[in-house]
């Protein structure tokens, strides 16, 4: 994002020949939700098309040569619509719909029509669906979309064009996953803090809940399984019960249930990476060794198998982290795909080094420890660990490259882990955002030499640990406590607040806010002179646009962690510009102790002694990741690009 030339007269800034600004390149061109829709052209010969999603240049479809390989390439061309979260082949047409997100648009690809290209049918249902969850075919043709955040319903007519929008169908839940029986039936399984079912007859508008409520759907054994069986029908299968859902009811059923109709999502699972089955017994299944479909295994009767190489062209992933590695060079990690990418720290010998995580979502935070890098990913909060010394070979295997650890804790609580610390112990500390449909987050522990770990549920309830910083005059850990919750759950506190924890004793010693004024979420911890700390209270945008919370101020607070008090504190001038998710380590000091801090348009200084600051740049990209100081340069990102600029002396 480039900022308009009135942005930057509106700040006070040193001249942007004074400080060197570097681009040092894409580390990373992968691709996130793929799917295979299997199918058969209208002569009735085998059929590919595989749906991707990227940052740089939206989603894209491919209509795959199976002889060769090559890919017939289908742009969206609609900005922001970067993700396929939703979609569908018809059986009966072979055209393939899709749901972007974040736009909330339809899309449709005929491959009896190529010339038409990847078309935009327009908004699902402008203003209230952003993320498609669910696309569903109906017997006369008509498809039913669930979306995000409203878990609402619209059915479209391909026939027409036209879209009918039901609106909203639970005024707490944000997720709707509709499906349809082939005797007409529409039911939709609405998440994230209860799991149950609503059926909705399209002929009069009525809506109705029929069956279980799951109202604790992560406590263990729960099981919610709503999906269309091989008999046409709506099933759900859960520990509270077995029914059919006919028109609008719910029946018990005694006895086994039937197998899941392949090629029709579940609102609990799909089978997009499973084999492929299409016409004349040609079968066709993803790569395993996580090079991001650019290969498939083809097999057919009376043929060796072989691999099929794809030839696609990506644009660019967003970048989530920046880190400086153990051995000198930086380390980042992408998002949607996860993969972890280095280079030197002039931005030489770039390398996207694959998948670093079971988890594939992003790398939240990492930590240098005795020579090797500890990756902590969302989903599950998993933690893997990498030795640089070592080549490059991730896997499930016990002697992976990095080694997948796992989730640090056994309840499946924490998701989202912003802090990951090496005490001086050795342990690994994490501390996450909890899972979807939950609120407060957990602090966790692992021993790298003892494989034992421990968890605690919350450190204060309702509230996440998002940064972290050890104070080695108390030998005990400094969290900064935020107010995010699990997707789907509104934030339910105020303010976040500071805790002091013993990790020796692995107990809250205590918490609260220190006295700091108008404090918001404690997004960033740095250490300054003589014990004392810099702490940034801010509150994060999504927080806002996603959980209901309210706008806040940013602050920046010196704090005395020892006497549990604030020595100054003064909000950071609005004109300085606001955080995204990556205010959570806005804050960065370099070797000569010197504290700086940015935001997405620009970097300040800290004056020593106080919370005075002076605006030092203003930068031509947006900062959306904020990464480390290595001597007088700072590395950041901007979307997909990998940036630095030269800090004053």
């Amino acid at each position: 994002m480039r900022w308009p030339a009135f942005v930057f007269a509106a700040l006070v800034a040193a001249p942007l020949s004074a400080l060197e600004f570097r681009e040092l390149g894409i580390p990373v061109r992968g691709v996130n939700w793929g799917r295979m829709h299997p199918g058969a052209t209208a002569d009735g010969k085998p059929s590919l098309l595989l749906s991707l999603g990227q940052n740089n240049g939206g989603l894209f479809v491919c209509d795959i040569d199976l002889a060769t390989g090559h890919c017939r390439q289908l742009s969206v061309g609609l900005a922001l619509a970067d993700f396929p979260t939703a979609s569908l082949r018809s059986p009966r047409t072979g055209i393939l719909y899709i749901g972007s997100a974040w736009t909330g648009h339809l899309h449709r690809y005929d491959p009896a029509r190529p010339e038409r290209g990847l078309e935009d049918l327009g908004a699902i249902d402008s203003g209230h669906a952003t993320f498609p969850c669910g696309i569903q075919e109906a017997p006369d043709g008509t498809l039913y979309i669930g979306s995000y955040p409203e878990a609402s319903l619209t059915r479209f007519d391909p026939a027409s064009g036209s879209f009918t929008r039901f609106g909203r169908f639970d005024e707490t839940d944000k997720y709707l996953y509709p499906l349809v029986g082939d005797d007409g039936t529409v039911a939709a399984q609405v998440k994230t803090t209860r799991y149950f079912l609503i059926a909705f007859d399209p002929r009069t508008g009525e809506r109705k809940p029929v069956g279980p409520v799951l109202k604790e759907p992560t406590v263990s054994g729960a099981r919610f399984q709503f999906f269309k069986g091989t008999d046409g029908g709506l099933y759900l299968d859960s520990s509270l019960g077995n029914f059919r859902i006919t028109g609008l009811e719910a029946k018990p059923v005694d006895g086994p249930l039937p197998s899941q109709m392949r090629g029709v999502p579940a609102t609990h699972k799909n089978d997009y990476q499973a084999p492929a089955a299409m016409p004349g017994g040609v079968s066709v299944a993803p790569d395993s060794g996580g090079a991001g479909y650019r290969r498939l295994r083809v097999t057919q009767p009376g043929v060796a198998p072989r691999e099929l190489p794809l030839d696609w062209q990506g644009g660019g992933t967003n970048l989530y982290l920046i880190h400086h590695g153990p051995d000198g060079k930086i380390y980042g990690s992408s998002y949607l795909p996860e993969h972890l990418f280095r280079c030197e720290l002039d931005g030489s010998g770039m390398t996207d080094l694959g998948v670093c995580s079971a988890s594939q979502g992003e790398a939240y935070s990492m930590t240098n420890f005795g020579g090797k890098l500890a990756i902590a990913s969302y989903p599950a909060a998993r933690v893997s660990l990498y030795d640089p010394s070592r080549p490059y070979a991730f896997s499930r295997r016990a002697d992976s490259n990095p080694r997948d650890i796992g989730p640090i804790d056994a309840g499946e609580i924490a998701y989202r882990p912003h802090v990951l610390f090496a005490a001086p112990d050795g342990k690994l500390w994490v501390g996450s955002a909890p899972n979807y449909g939950l609120s407060g987050g957990p602090l966790s522990w692992f021993d790298p030499k003892t494989e034992r770990r421990g968890s605690h549920r919350t450190v204060v309830d309702g509230l996440s640990p998002v940064s972290a910083l050890w104070l080695p005059q108390q030998n005990q850990l400094l969290l900064g406590l935020g107010t995010e919750p699990g997707s789907g759950v509104q934030v339910s506190k105020p303010a976040g607040a500071f805790a002091l924890w013993d990790t020796a004793q692995d107990r809250l010693v205590f918490a609260g806010d220190f006295g700091v004024p108008e404090l918001a979420d404690v997004c960033g911890l740095v250490p300054a002179a003589d014990g004392l700390v810099y702490a940034l209270s801010a509150r994060p945008s999504f927080l806002i646009e996603h959980h209901g919370a309210k706008p806040a101020p940013s602050r920046l607070a010196l704090i005395a962690p020892a006497r549990r008090a604030t020595i100054a504190s003064a909000p950071l001038p609005a004109e300085y510009g606001g955080f995204g998710e990556a205010g959570y380590k806005a804050l960065r000091v370099d070797a000569r102790g010197r504290v700086f801090g940015a935001t997405t348009r620009g970097v300040y200084r800290i004056k020593p002694g106080g919370c005075e600051t002076e605006w030092l740049w203003t930068s031509p990209q947006s900062i959306d990741v904020v990464g480390p100081i290595v001597g007088r340069t700072l590395y950041f990102a901007s979307q997909w690009r990998l940036l630095s600029v030269d800090l004053p002396e």
